[in-house]
């Protein structure tokens, strides 16, 4: 299969603007490369704990007020659609940075999203006309039985307190899985 990704341009020179800017003024270690690879192998974890409904291993991961969004919304799904919430890592086809926020808090506090967005292949037994705009492909390797996917899409926005004093750790802030977790 080829992915073919095609980016706005504006988009694409401002996100790397914005990334130049989180490099120079809050962690000269910073790389939007390694932070995408990084988000990645986070969705990979964070959709996979998510689909199982594990959601005290998600403490750490996510905020507490979309822990509690998460909550409801996942514990009512069906059980196909928890299946497809989780993306393997190998199945994640394409990743792009979707927007950059850099701002500032009434306290003086220093924040950074990074809006991540991912489509990703799944198996999960999801009827077709639930998901609107999903792409559905059969895939047959050598001599195996075919196998019906769906593209599925994803976004999860990134956050981190760059104010001196505080735990360097990301988080993700929000979470939509398209026609999933609506």
């Amino acid at each position: 299969m080829l992915i073919l990704g095609l980016s706005n341009p504006v988009n694409w020179v401002r996100t790397r603007i914005l990334a130049f800017l989180i490099w120079a003024y809050f962690d000269k270690e910073f790389s939007i490369k390694e932070f995408s690879e990084g988000a990645k192998q986070a969705f990979a974890h964070v959709s996979r704990l998510l689909s199982q409904c594990k959601f005290d291993l998600l403490e750490e991961l996510v905020t507490k007020e979309l822990l509690l969004v998460l909550k409801e919304k996942v514990t009512s799904l069906p059980d196909s659609h928890k299946d497809a919430l989780a993306a393997d890592i190998d199945e994640i086809v394409y990743t792009s940075t979707g927007d950059i926020s850099i701002y500032y808090d009434d306290k003086g506090r220093k924040f950074v999203n990074i809006l991540m967005c991912f489509w990703y292949l799944t198996s999960a037994n999801i009827p077709s006309e639930t998901l609107s705009g999903a792409g559905v492909f059969q895939v047959k390797l050598g001599n195996q039985n075919v196998e019906t996917k769906q593209l599925l899409s994803a976004s999860y926005e990134f956050q981190r307190e760059f104010t001196q004093g505080v735990k360097p750790n990301w988080i993700i802030a929000r979470i939509d899985h398209a026609k999933l977790l609506e």
